[in-house]
């Protein structure tokens, strides 16, 4: 067996694998395989700003990053509303205290927003020794998670985001990738995690954006995956125009699937040989399809298995749970639909407004509502209500899992949550 096929298989397995440990680690902002799903038991299931809350703890600023962690640490990224100052903080999962609280960049002039986003979207990354964030063109750095030093910085990593940088950023071996997808450019990099040196770019085909107008329907919001295919790692990636699959090594471009313009935040979901993959559809619409994994080169007529038009999420991310697969609209449309045939089981309209990614977890999944309610549900072909929970605030973050508890980030605190 050569030491390449070892190194490759060692990796895949870290991507893959939900182990004990991962009961208290979630590195990603959907967990340690990157579909919101967790080994976790004996999780909360009811909780208001007087039960079962550990710690309560203020986050200044303001940002939309989902909390990560890894150990007793748990890592988010903050900004000043006009983006003049990016900050990374690590608090102690224990005790609620905050341990760093780092101003990794200083943009001279940050690029506009939409009023709906803010400057410190995208989630950090998290591993033992070190927690790396990203807040699009203003800056890529790694930080030593013990002293809350900055390893190294890039920022000279650009794009026009419009409104604003989304795209977090995904763990591969020694490499660090990132999506800067915006108007003018739209490019995959992947970075020496330890130097921050460019180890490949993949640009998107220029034959295919060139002439989109206008220029928004160019840029997208999406964070990549990397999910075994065929025994080996893909990264799979949402353009605006295509969902394309790659060797997460090389950059290589393996497969691809075109669509309409694509404009949504939604993660990519995968299972039973498919991967779920929210797109644009014709005309002004965005759909879900279910993309069969194995093809090479131009698959776009061979490989789409079905389709789903109504009710499709921008922001939530699907979360799959056995043969049935459970989406959330923006205004609350919950939907299980049977994964292989994309048949629609059931749907139910909760109250409010929705964009955190749905959280399957010790038998539930748990659904976040702007408003600040958490629902949670028992999945199966019957829609069945467990609870509904309560915070002060606005929820836009995803929930996360550290051993027996929930993180839940509203727009000024993050929330330790447990039974007691």
């Amino acid at each position: 067996m050569s030491l390449l096929f070892l190194v490759a298989a060692m990796m895949l397995l870290s991507v893959q694998t939900i182990g004990a440990s991962d009961n208290v680690n979630w590195p990603d902002w959907r967990g340690p395989t990157g579909d919101g799903r967790s080994h976790a038991t004996d999780l909360p299931l009811n909780w208001s700003e007087t039960k079962n809350i550990v710690w309560k703890t203020r986050i200044h600023d303001y940002g939309y990053s989902s909390p990560v962690v890894w150990g007793d640490q748990v890592w988010l990224t903050t900004a000043t509303k006009k983006g003049k100052t990016l900050y990374a903080v690590c608090i102690d999962l224990n005790s609620g205290r905050v341990v760093h609280d780092v101003e990794v960049f200083h943009p001279e002039k940050p690029q506009r927003i939409h009023a709906l986003n803010s400057y410190a979207t995208p989630s950090a990354v998290v591993e033992k020794g070190f927690a790396y964030v990203h807040y699009g063109t203003h800056g890529t750095a790694c930080l030593d998670s013990g002293t809350g030093q900055v390893v190294w910085r890039r920022d000279n990593l650009n794009c026009e985001h419009m409104q604003g940088p989304v795209s977090s950023p995904v763990l591969f071996g020694d490499l660090l990738i990132v999506h800067l997808e915006g108007t003018d450019v739209q490019f995959i990099a992947a970075l020496n995690k330890k130097t921050g040196d460019t180890a490949w770019r993949y640009d998107r085909p220029e034959e295919l954006y060139g002439h989109v107008e206008p220029v928004f329907l160019r840029k997208a919001y999406h964070t990549p995956v990397i999910v075994e295919v065929d025994g080996k790692a893909q990264l799979v990636s949402n353009g605006a125009l295509l969902v394309t699959g790659h060797e997460p090594q090389t950059g290589k471009e393996l497969w691809r699937v075109l669509y309409r313009d694509d404009n949504t935040i939604s993660r990519i979901v995968s299972g039973h040989g498919l991967f779920f993959v929210n797109c644009g559809g014709p005309p002004n619409s965005t759909e879900l399809w279910a993309v069969r994994q194995g093809g090479a080169g131009d698959v776009s007529e061979s490989h789409v298995v079905w389709k789903m038009d109504d009710d499709v999420p921008l922001e939530s991310s699907p979360v799959l749970v056995g043969d049935l697969l459970y989406t959330l609209s923006d205004r609350g449309m919950l939907i299980c639909l049977e994964a292989m045939t994309g048949k629609r089981v059931w749907s139910e309209r909760l109250e409010g407004k929705y964009g955190a990614s749905l959280l399957y977890a010790d038998g539930r999944i748990y659904i976040s509502s702007k408003e600040g309610k958490t629902t949670v549900i028992e999945p199966g072909p019957k829609f069945r209500k467990l609870a509904v929970n309560e915070l002060d605030g606005f929820l836009g973050a995803s929930p996360a899992v550290a051993g027996k508890s929930l993180l839940l980030r509203t727009k000024t605190h993050l929330y330790r949550i447990q039974r007691k």
